[in-house]
This record gives structure tokens, sequence and C-alpha cells, in this order.
């Protein structure tokens, strides 16, 4: 289960968080063992270092928006009442659980839900369903949601890129909705003095580079990730233009896609040790 959980904080460590009746350390494995003492022992140090780091909130309802308790809802799984599966329901999450019984080896659960209901005379009555709810207690399971995490994650960095608006923001929020590129510590001023009109145009660049290389199978592709927007190598004759210092060593930054107004540029390399883009450039073409 532990690892279903730090499977989807790499995918979306920003977007993610356990929420629980308890502290999740002070959740019972057994009886008078809680997950802190299996976490406490020497194989799962690291593991307990990474959960550490992690949002953690309980109870259920400090999730809920505010004023609202859900009272008005029940759900029960083979006739048992889930409270914290049914919060996972109720915000659109995925449910965690212990693989301590066979019938949480899933990664979808069928909830039983029942509500209270308002009928068209005004008289309240019961309403019950049957729900679906995403579920991890492994961490295959977590690879059964990646598209959605994925989705999740890309929504929250667009929203963040979209509200950034100067180049000086951007570079501020760069590790949050940018965590697949680094940048040489040129680019920071050159983000600062960025002209207005380019912000929209720049941003937009970043976030089309961060998910090319999130989305990289370096097996199918091993060269670079499949783009999806026009990016190119400079011609040769102006290559000499596109060597800059990194770390104290020339390189070379050929890789370039363009920004408006024209002639702006971002000119960067492909990492492959790491499977980032290194960003070195954003401003005018060079050379002009």
């Amino acid at each position: 289960m532990a690892m279903a959980v730090v499977a989807v904080v790499k995918a979306d460590r920003e977007g993610t968080a356990i929420v629980g009746r308890e502290p999740f350390l002070q959740t019972q494995i057994a009886e008078g063992h809680p997950v802190t003492k299996w976490l406490n022992t020497q194989d799962n140090r690291d593991l307990r270092q990474r959960l550490m780091l992690m949002q953690s909130r309980w109870p259920h309802s400090t999730v809920f928006p505010e004023g609202e308790s859900f009272a008005e809802s029940e759900y029960r799984h083979q006739g048992a009442v889930v409270e914290g599966l049914g919060a996972a329901h109720l915000m659109d999450g995925v449910g965690v659980s212990l693989p301590v019984d066979p019938r949480w080896d899933d990664a979808w659960l069928t909830l039983d839900r029942e509500r209270l209901a308002e009928s068209s005379d005004g008289t309240t009555l019961t309403d019950t369903d049957q729900v679906p709810l995403r579920h991890l207690s492994h961490e295959d399971h977590a690879k059964t949601h990646e598209r959605w995490i994925a989705a999740g994650a890309d929504a929250r960095r667009r929203g963040a890129v979209l509200s950034a608006d100067t180049g000086a923001e951007l570079w501020a929020a760069r590790a949050e909705i940018f965590p697949h590129l680094t940048f040489l510590p040129a680019v920071r001023r050159q983000l600062s003095e960025l002209a207005k009109p380019s912000v929209p145009s720049v941003r937009e660049k970043l976030l089309l580079l961060e998910t090319a290389v999130r989305d990289w199978d370096p097996e199918r592709h091993p060269k670079a990730p499949v783009w999806g927007f026009d990016v190119r190598s400079e011609f040769e004759q102006r290559r000499r233009l596109c060597h800059f210092l990194d770390e104290g060593r020339s390189q070379l930054f050929e890789l370039h896609c363009d920004f408006l107004p024209r002639p702006g540029r971002i000119h960067f390399r492909v990492e492959h040790s790491d499977h980032t883009v290194r960003i070195a450039h954003i401003g005018r073409k060079l050379g002009v």
C-alpha cells in the first residue's frame, strides 16, 4: 500500500495528500501495530522518509468544501460502512486500503451508496445506488490510474502556468510547474526581462516542452521525446552560436523553438542521463 501511495506522489507531488480518520502514521495495520512501527524497521526507513514529506490531513472533513459535511450520504462495501472510501468518492479521489484481505486487492471497488433525497412532493426519501471508486492497495493499482493521475497533474500545472503574468513568476514557480525542465542560471535574468507580450507564448512553449518530456518513452524514442510542435535543429553554419557554458563546460544547445513576437527563440538540449530538457536561452534569435 505504501509503495502505491509513493507511486502516485511521483506522478503528482503537489496534488497528492493522504487523508484519513487519524494521522496516517497512527493507522493500525493490526491491533497494537501502527504503520509507523512497520515503517521504522531498517528496510523501510527510506520509504518512511518519503511518506513523511507528503501532505497529510485528518479527519476526512478537512478536505470537504467549507460548510459541507456530506452528512446525507453513507457508503458501504460488502455490508461494512466505509467512511474513508466514501470520502474519497465524494471528493473524486482515490481510496487507499491496507492489503490485509483479498477484497481490497483491486484497482476499482464498487460501493453501495445511500443518500437522503427529496421527492417531487417535498417529502424526504432514501435513494440507494452503486458507484465505482478508484482504489489502491498495491503498486500495480497505481499503474491502472496513471492517465487519470497525469490528467489531474496537467490541469493543476496548466492553471499555475496560466496564472503567471510575468517571466519572473514563471522562474519562481519553475520547480512546481516544469519539473522535467532545468535552466542555466542566465535564464533567470532573461525571464525577468521578458516583455509582457511574450509571456503567454513563452509559458505555452515551456508547458509543451514539459509535457513532451514527461511523456517521453526512451525505449521507443531513444534520441528525443516526441515534441508535438515545431522543434528543430540549428543550421550547421549557425551552430557556433549555440554553445553555452554549463557548469564550466561548453555545451551545444542547438535544438530550439520559436515564441512570439518573432524572432523569439528558446534553445535547449535533451539530457538523456536523467530524462530532462535543459534550457540555455530564452530571448531573441541568437546573432540577431
